[in-house]
């Protein structure tokens, strides 16, 4: 791609541009601690240190050259430069407060002689003066035998907590980074050869200035200030009043959505296309298919919330969500399912919400389909789903086609970090080109902060003492330094399930169910090996279509599926920080093979459920039928991988649970399988422990038949405030069960159906 950009915020590029000195804050002897926590991880490894199991002509053929990349593979250590420093840098802007003072506290301790004794133990001593030895003095094998200690202490959770944190960012730093080039220089030994947009010759200069889809209606604050803004929006058509007594822009329009994805990108285009004026307030950039790159810390970090570092209070759930123009659906893997049958009958018959049992709720479905160009088949599998498949015909298990919103030969296995093909169909390039064409406003880089409410007196309609007339916002640019206030008919929040309940209780509203009933489709990864020798199992797992097949894991007859299994996109960086460390060695061998190591994730439709504390504080834990019913799934997932020809398979249980399946019996395969279970995160008591991870939040702002059954009315309108919408993930009644982005669509479409016919009729009122 070319170097020019129209976006006004840097491409998502790799490359070590950091020129600013370190701003983390680390002393010299807790930095010196680090990077003696980082050379443990990721050691340099002479010879007599490794382990032997990896031959690199299984992969490469045995060619000199390729001995050659992984020998310096081997060698490189995460000690380094700039890995410490980088280490340090994002710790101090990702982790929690509570997570970084531990992290601060412990490596202060280590960068004593007494602190290093209280935490290390006999490992410290020596027979010369002082008798002491600091962590950064002791060799390698001791400071590995300490992370081990640590990583199985069940009487100190905050140690092994400690050594979770800096396992899990050193490693990401490590396999992420990259130079000016966009490559890492480890890439070649590993076998990670992604599509990269630097890999592609430039277009041509006329080609690099063409109109982008949203362009007519994007209002990219980050490029603006103070002087520029208000003239901008008062381009856009919108009303302005810039009030600097107050330092205030003020914007009137008719509704005001906070957040781009699956349901404010299609309630904008609902409500767009009923004539109304439409402003959309989402805090992430605008990007399109000519920006990504493919490169794994740069996307994350500009697409993801939070980077993608986000996770519940007790570390035991991975939380990925996307925050960008499109929300998730410019990240996420393009599985399109319809709402079960049965989960809908369950709503309308259990919850009182008689929408989901309509034909009104079917056609929205159908609708959705329809917009985003579903198809059903798949020209091509990548690896990982032909892995799947391969082992569960084997076992003679039915396999299931997912149909995806992209064409059928859609190959991209890097959509997780936004589609560069182009193919994928998020809201940012089909519910929201209509909102835009419609005469919708998109101000992006713009975070709202609350919500403008108003007393009713004696109450409005359904009893609600509020009125909400709009919302106030903030943009992320601190050339702009007034706050935007736009005033509107109606309000929709529509920033998903982690941020809804935060922007709603910000804003004084006290419904109980407002960030309670989160649901998250908690997921657990098992692995395979396989050898690059396998004729009908070619390429890499990180090639291909994400998500084309799936298969259920059945319970008794008439029940509903214990667990779906379906294949994930894992990054070179997300594998090392998901993979157990029980040595150094064992690590770069596992990275070594990741190209050949076939993921697959057991996802159950959770009946437990977590709450939304705040921003980024999330409490979550299973209950024991979701933790069966996910070991189950598991257990499954691991048959598979045996049947389809897997050399080894294992969990990422954090002692290293594996087993080599060649040769072995069926009965030492059920003896394995017997000992996998779904354990508890790193603040558990238990010795070994493993992560879950999600991607799907549901429900944390449910709808329900009254005030006491949930957060909002059937028609997604808050019952506290009139003129007040939910129109997200957060309002599902319960978790679906499968991949929700056609059920979020197809509630938005039906809830701003409803808006829409309400302001046609005037129960909205036409002044604020």
């Amino acid at each position: 791609m070319g170097a020019d950009n129209k976006c006004g915020h840097p491409l998502l590029r790799g490359g070590d541009a950091k020129t600013e000195r370190y701003t983390h804050g680390f002393s010299a002897s807790q930095m010196a601690a680090l990077t003696a926590l980082c050379g443990a991880l990721v050691p340099s490894l002479p010879p007599d240190r490794r382990n032997g199991h990896y031959h690199p002509e299984e992969d490469s053929g045995g060619d000199g050259d390729g001995n050659k990349v992984v020998e310096e593979f081997l060698l490189a250590s995460a000690a380094d430069p700039p890995v410490p420093g980088e280490v340090a840098e994002l710790m101090s802007r990702k982790c929690p407060p509570e997570a970084l003072v531990l992290v601060r506290t412990v490596l202060w301790l280590l960068g004593t002689r007494l602190g290093s004794l209280a935490l290390c133990g006999a490992r410290c001593l020596s027979r010369r003066f002082p008798f002491v030895r600091r962590f950064d003095e002791l060799p390698l094998e001791q400071r590995e035998g300490a992370l081990r200690w640590w990583s199985r202490q069940t009487l100190l959770p905050p140690l092994r907590m400690f050594f979770f944190v800096t396992k899990v960012f050193c490693l990401y730093v490590f396999y992420s980074w990259t130079d000016e080039n966009s490559k890492n220089p480890h890439w070649r030994a590993i076998g990670y050869s992604p599509s990269l947009a630097d890999d592609e010759p430039a277009p041509a200069e006329p080609e690099r200035h063409e109109k982008r889809p949203l362009d007519d209606g994007i209002v990219e604050t980050t490029k603006e200030n103070d002087a520029s803004l208000p003239a901008l929006l008062a381009e856009k058509g919108l009303t302005v009043a810039d009030d600097a007594a107050r330092n205030v822009c003020s914007v009137e329009c008719d509704v005001v959505i906070v957040g781009s994805g699956c349901g404010g990108g299609v309630a904008a285009a609902v409500l767009a296309g009923a004539g109304r004026k439409v402003v959309l307030i989402e805090k992430g950039n605008y990007f399109t298919a000519r920006d990504y790159t493919a490169v794994e810390a740069p996307s994350m970090e500009q697409l993801y919330e939070g980077g993608g570092f986000v996770s519940t209070l007790s570390d035991t759930v991975l939380l990925l969500a996307g925050s960008t123009v499109g929300g998730g659906t410019a990240v996420n893997w393009s599985a399109c399912i319809k709402t079960p049958d049965d989960v809908r009958g369950e709503w309308a018959r259990e919850q009182g919400l008689p929408l989901f049992a309509t034909d009104e709720y079917a056609a929205a479905m159908d609708k959705v389909f329809e917009r985003l160009g579903v198809t059903a088949g798949c020209a091509e599998e990548g690896l990982q789903n032909k892995v799947l498949r391969k082992g569960c015909e084997n076992l003679g298990y039915k396999v299931e086609s997912v149909s995806r919103n992209s064409s059928e030969g859609h190959y991209c296995g890097s959509c997780g970090y936004g589609c560069r093909t182009g193919d994928k169909r998020g809201t940012d390039s089909t519910w929201l080109v209509d909102a835009v064409s419609r005469g919708a406003v998109i101000l992006t880089g713009c975070k709202a902060e609350k919500l403008l409410l108003e007393r009713t007196g004696t109450g409005g309609a359904g009893g609600r003492t509020k009125r909400c007339v709009g919302v106030v916002a903030r943009s992320t640019n601190p050339a702009i330094t007034r706050t935007l206030e736009v005033r509107a008919r109606a309000a929709v929040s529509a920033c998903g399930s982690l941020l809804t309940p935060v922007l709603l209780r910000r804003s004084g509203l006290s419904n109980r169910h407002i960030g309670k009933n989160l649901h998250l489709h908690p997921t657990a990864l098992v692995w395979g090996y396989f050898p690059d020798t396998m004729p009908d199992l070619k390429g890499k797992m990180y090639d291909g279509g994400i998500i084309t097949s799936l298969h259920k894991v059945e319970g008794v007859p008439g029940a509903p599926a214990r667990a779906i299994l379906e294949t994930p996109a894992m990054g070179l960086a997300g594998a090392g920080t998901q993979f157990p460390w029980v040595s150094g060695s064992d690590m770069k061998e596992r990275m070594l093979r990741y190209g050949r190591t076939v993921h697959l994730f057991s996802m159950v439709r959770d009946r437990g459920s977590g709450t939304v504390h705040g921003e980024r504080r999330v409490a979550y834990h299973l209950d024991a039928t979701d933790r069966e019913n996910m070991r189950e799934g598991l257990r499954r997932g691991l048959r598979v991988l045996a049947a389809a020809g897997a050399a080894e398979i294992g969990t990422h249980r954090s002692d290293g649970q594996r087993f080599a399946c060649r040769g072995a019996t069926e009965a030492a395969l059920e003896e394995f399988l017997d000992g996998v279970d779904v354990v508890r995160g790193p603040q558990s008591k238990a010795e070994a422990w493993s992560l879950c991870c999600t991607a799907h939040q549901m429900g944390s702002c449910r709808m329900g038949a009254t005030a006491r059954d949930g957060a909002v009315d059937a028609r997604g309108e808050s019952w506290e405030a009139e003129n007040l919408y939910v129109c997200d993930g957060s309002v599902l009644p319960s978790a679906v069960g499968v991949n929700p982005m056609v059920t979020i669509q197809s509630v938005a479409y039906c809830l701003a159906t409803g808006i829409a016919e309400s302001l046609r009729r005037g129960s909205v009122p036409e002044k604020i």
